[in-house]
């Protein structure tokens, strides 16, 4: 199984290793993303998934084409499966997670909130009686602090952004309008192709004139929940997780065995690796409607990677 563990490139200028995606800034205002296979939750690296960060990258190009006429994005060009070359930005200190359905699994998630009494959270009330992964009465904005160097993301409301000057008012209002606009088209697309867009998260930033740009990924399996539509019903009524393919799946196997915010996080089995690698695959064909085909080129993927990033050496 080809992993991509770690995509340090010496020749490269300006390295930043983020959580999943290692990034080189190039004199030029470019800003090249490597996305690794690592798979980051509960704040931690959990392991590699094979073929995980070539998924991502295709299938968030996927979504940048067709978000397109929503707002602009970072992308200009993709030299490598796994690599995109974008416009560097400023990214804004909120993270934009919008929720249709009452689910989720980490600390600041709606449900876990709502399961410990809380209703008033983000700077909104949700109503008594609401069950785990029932849609919400209307869809909504539940913004985070935006965590650098692997910190842990804090709740938010539209007051605190503005109080604390994370945001101004005009900054606000036009991440949440896209952020609104780009969650209704994703949804409308999933539901074409039978599945649920229960939730997912933006990240913007500011380009040299200060215009807002959609940044990072969109609408991918590890920015995303996704549901099977078919087996929501019954999964509903039951009590159940709807079918998914998504990060909870390795998230549901760590959450039943421990604590994963006090305690250790066992090993991550290679049957699961390998399961979650299948699961990813399958959801590239059921979110864009084709064959993953993953490239096997190069001894290695950062062989191959380091071959189409020569140019920039």
């Amino acid at each position: 199984m080809r992993a991509l563990s770690d995509a340090f490139i010496p020749e490269l200028p300006n390295h930043y290793n983020g959580k999943v995606r290692e990034n080189y800034d190039l004199p030029d205002g470019r800003r090249i993303i490597i996305a690794t296979d690592r798979l980051s939750a509960f704040d931690t690296i959990l392991t590699s998934i094979p073929f995980k960060g070539e998924i991502l990258t295709q299938t968030a190009r996927y979504w940048f084409e067709e978000t397109a006429d929503i707002c602009p994005s970072h992308v200009l060009e993709y030299p490598d499966p796994n690599v995109v070359v974008g416009t560097r930005l400023d990214i804004l200190p909120v993270e934009i997670v919008v929720r249709g359905y009452l689910a989720g699994t980490t600390s600041t998630s709606i449900l876990t909130k709502y399961k410990n009494g809380e209703r008033d959270m983000y700077g909104m009330v949700l109503p008594d009686g609401l069950r785990d992964n029932e849609k919400l009465p209307e869809v909504i904005i539940t913004p985070t602090s935006k965590a650098f160097d692997g910190g842990h993301d804090e709740p938010l409301s539209e007051a605190e952004i503005i109080e604390k000057g994370l945001l101004t008012q005009a900054q606000w209002d036009t991440v949440s309008d896209y952020a609104l606009q780009l969650f209704a088209r994703g949804q409308a697309r999933a539901a074409e192709r039978g599945l649920i867009l229960a939730d997912t998260k933006y990240e913007f930033g500011c380009d040299k004139h200060g215009t807002i740009i959609l940044a990072d990924e969109i609408h991918t399996p590890d920015s995303s929940r996704y549901w099977i539509a078919a087996s929501y019903e019954q999964a509903f009524a039951s009590g159940r997780r709807p079918e998914s393919f998504d990060k909870d799946f390795i998230r549901a196997w760590v959450s039943a065995r421990c604590d994963p915010y006090k305690e250790p996080i066992p090993t991550i089995p290679d049957e699961i690796v390998k399961q979650t690698s299948e699961v990813y695959m399958q959801a590239y064909r059921a979110i864009t409607g084709n064959k993953f085909v993953p490239d096997l080129s190069g001894h290695t993927v950062l062989d191959r990677i380091r071959l189409n990033l020569e140019r920039y050496f």
